[in-house]
């Protein structure tokens, strides 16, 4: 498993676990990084904190720090 923290710009990933029973990874749940969700990373600050992500069909801005909370498994794009 991989730290969503440090997934490549561009990469997609499946969330296997949000690490935690504190207040930032109940809201990290909250804004849905539930397991099972697909996610992408499509954009970060210019000194790369926070980092933006597509989950759920809506864009997520969240610190790397809280990314580090999240596990997944990377998704393989299918090219045709």
């Amino acid at each position: 498993m991989t730290a969503l923290s440090e997934l490549a710009m561009g990469g997609k990933g499946r969330v296997t676990q949000v690490r935690g029973v504190d207040d930032v990874s109940l809201r990290l749940m909250e804004m849905g990084l539930t397991p099972g969700v697909e996610l992408s990373l499509i954009g970060a600050a210019p000194l790369g904190d926070p980092i933006e992500l597509d989950v759920l069909g809506y864009r997520l801005s969240i610190r790397r720090s809280e990314a580090a909370l999240v596990e997944i498994e990377i998704v393989e794009i299918d090219i045709v």
